[in-house]
C-alpha cells in the first residue's frame, strides 16, 4: 500500500493514542467492570488482562535496561513517536509493552504511544506477520518526514524461533508451550527485546 495511505492510518490512531501510563489506567478501569481492553465482558480475556497487568507492573520495579541499549538510545537525535499496537489480554505484549516504554523514557527525542489492536484494523493490516495480526507491533514512526523508519515484534527473535519450532513439531501452541515461553521471558528479563529495539536505531 502506499506510504502516503499508511502514514494517513498512523496518524488517525494517533488521535485515539494512549500514553503507556493511561494504557496502565485503562486496564485497570476495564478490569474493574470485569473488561478487557476487547470492552467485551468475555471471562477468558479479563483473566488474562488481570495477569498481565501485575507482569507489567512488576517489569516496570524490576526492570534494567542494559547500559549497551541505554547509550544507543541516547544516541538517537531525532524526533521519532513509537507507536506500540497492543491489547491488555496479549501475554507478548505485557512482556514486551515495559521495555519500550523504558526505552523511550531514556530518550526525550521518542514518545511512546500505545494503541489499541481491535480498534485499529487499518493500521494493523499494515504490519502483519505472516499475514497474521500478532501484538505487540511496534512502529518507529519520524513525524517531521512522515516516514516509518522501522517496526518491530510480536516477540524477539530468539521466543519467535521457540513458537516456529514447537508448532512444526505439535501444529499449535497451547498450555505447556505458553509456560516455557513465560519462564524464557522471566529469565531473559526484558534483554533481549531491549536489544533488538536499540539495535534498529544504529
Amino acid at each position: 500500500m502506499e506510504t502516503s495511505v499508511q502514514n494517513q492510518f498512523i496518524e488517525e490512531s494517533l488521535q485515539q493514542a494512549y500514553s503507556y501510563e493511561q494504557y496502565l489506567k485503562l486496564v485497570e478501569e476495564l478490569l474493574a467492570e470485569g473488561k478487557s481492553t476487547s470492552f467485551q465482558k468475555e471471562d477468558g480475556l479479563a483473566e488474562y488482562s488481570k495477569l498481565n497487568l501485575r507482569r507489567m507492573k512488576r517489569w516496570d520495579k524490576t526492570l534494567k535496561i542494559s547500559p549497551e541499549a541505554e547509550a544507543q538510545l541516547k544516541a538517537y537525535h531525532e524526533k521519532l513517536i513509537w507507536v506500540v499496537i497492543a491489547e491488555s489480554w496479549c501475554g507478548d505484549a505485557a512482556h514486551s509493552l515495559p521495555v519500550i516504554n523504558q526505552l523511550a523514557a531514556l530518550n526525550p527525542n521518542i514518545e511512546m504511544k500505545v494503541v489499541l489492536r481491535d480498534q485499529n484494523e487499518a493500521l494493523m493490516n499494515e504490519f502483519l506477520t505472516n499475514g497474521g495480526k500478532s501484538i505487540p507491533k511496534l512502529v518507529m514512526y519520524k513525524p517531521s518526514t512522515k516516514e516509518v523508519i522501522a517496526d518491530w515484534g510480536p516477540r524477539p527473535q530468539i521466543a519467535t524461533k521457540m513458537v516456529e519450532a514447537y508448532k512444526a513439531e505439535h501444529g499449535s501452541l497451547d498450555t505447556e508451550f505458553k509456560e516455557q515461553l513465560q519462564v524464557w521471558y522471566n529469565k531473559d528479563k526484558g534483554q533481549a527485546i531491549a536489544k533488538e529495539i536499540s539495535n534498529l536505531l544504529i
